[in-house]
């Protein structure tokens, strides 16, 4: 029987300093995908970009996304580990750690931004097509790539396709999150509305974290803030039951933390293989309006309702808070660097707004009214402002909806870029 999929793993390498590029190197490392019964013809490519930042892309096996099966249709498909992440010369603790002070670090992570991204791939891009645009897939963080792309070189592109990631093009970090923090407050009470059960279980393992001393398998202690992070899970279309069955086992018949509940707290909570996901954060937004400043945290001090002493607690979403690199053992090779980051104020533009205005590429866009990640109302003034574009607004699906909609998102969005819907 013939493997559901023909690969080729590709290594390349690649200026740290696109803007020096007779400096320090990278390998970035991308996984070439075709349907074998089509692998030997000469396909157009289509590059798909992670969401994140600082996640590496699926691994193709049976339960590979829909999307995947349905691009390999017509495409050959390439998944990128971006910068820093996967197998592309990974940027772990350990790694972190090796730096000789935080500074020095600090600059090094000043490359992994979506300029530095779209580098790689237009470099990638002519090693494989040469001269060939090819198309793009940018789930959630991959369309802020998508847009930096358009920004930067359209020429390199024949089609791009986003799904839940148009990003506001000037908001600053603290609009991001007066817009995100209502509607994570919403989904959380939507949440207990469904499970009203879990509202009371919350709170007694908040007031026993409170109490006591409880610690993770790999040492760190369990507080509730770090409980409340629990909540990034409610942006996804199965997040409602993921965090109703993991509390459901939460506590064991002596009322004590079950190792169940606290082996997958460390693992949802530790960033062990996603550590650029919270250092790199608050970075998507610095865009030479001054420094991000930590505008999570402030976010979150400035509204009575996230308190942890508040009834009924809040959780929160995707956002990043100083303290987590102080308990959050996979985070603190990076702390100082991280601080030295929310304090930059020489961020360089992503976007080109007058390019992106002038647009010719087709662009179709899924945007999720519901969606507590990227808020609809920013990618809508977004897709306002956009040449080429054609928006789908949807609320069908959550935040992962091209994943968890089988091959449904990615064939609506091909068929909106082609003008056939």
């Amino acid at each position: 029987m013939n493997p559901a999929y023909a690969t080729v793993d590709h290594v390349f390498t690649v200026p740290l300093d696109h803007a020096a590029p007779g400096g320090d190197t990278l390998q970035v490392f991308a996984r070439e995908v075709a349907d074998p019964a089509r692998a030997g013809e000469d396909l157009p490519w289509l590059l798909y970009l992670q969401g994140g930042p600082g996640g590496k892309s699926p691994r193709p096996s049976g339960t590979s996304p829909g999307w995947l099966a349905h691009a390999l249709k017509t495409h050959r498909v390439l998944l990128l580990d971006q910068r820093g992440t996967g197998r592309s010369t990974p940027l772990t603790a350990r790694a972190a750690a090796r730096f000789p002070d935080p500074a020095r670090l600090a600059a090094h992570l000043g490359h992994f931004r979506a300029d530095s991204i779209v580098a790689d791939a237009e470099l990638i891009r002519r090693a494989l097509c040469g001269d060939r645009p090819w198309t793009t897939l940018g789930q959630s963080y991959g369309g802020f790539l998508t847009l930096t792309y358009l920004s930067q070189a359209p020429e390199g592109l024949t089609a791009c396709y986003v799904a839940g990631g148009l990003p506001g093009l000037t908001a600053t970090a603290d609009e991001v999150y007066a817009r995100t923090f209502p509607r994570v407050r919403e989904r959380v009470h939507a949440f207990y509305a469904r499970y009203p059960e879990d509202a009371g279980r919350l709170r007694r393992i908040a007031d026993l974290l409170t109490a006591e001393d409880v610690r993770l398998p790999d040492g760190d202690r369990l507080t509730v803030r770090r409980l409340r992070t629990l909540g990034l899970v409610l942006g996804m279309g199965d997040g409602h039951e993921r965090l109703h069955w993991l509390l459901d086992e939460a506590l064991d018949a002596d009322g004590e933390l079950s190792d169940t509940f606290l082996h997958q707290v460390m693992a949802l909570t530790g960033f062990t293989d996603n550590p650029l996901y919270a250092v790199l954060q608050e970075t998507l937004y610095g865009q030479g309006a001054g420094p991000t400043g930590w505008a999570a945290a402030r976010a979150h001090a400035a509204d009575p309702d996230f308190a942890e002493d508040a009834d009924p607690l809040l959780l929160t979403g995707e956002m990043i808070y100083p303290w987590m690199f102080q308990d959050i053992r996979g985070l603190r090779p990076f702390a100082d660097a991280a601080d030295h980051l929310a304090r930059r104020a020489d961020w360089a533009p992503l976007y080109d707004p007058a390019r992106l205005a002038a647009n010719t590429v087709p662009l179709a866009a899924a945007v999720y009214h519901d969606d507590i990640y990227v808020d609809a109302g920013l990618s809508l003034d977004t897709a306002r402002t956009l040449g080429a574009a054609r928006v789908w607004v949807t609320n069908e699906w959550e935040h992962d909806g091209l994943a968890a909609s089988g091959d449904r998102v990615l064939a609506h969005l091909m068929d909106l870029a082609a003008g056939r819907v």
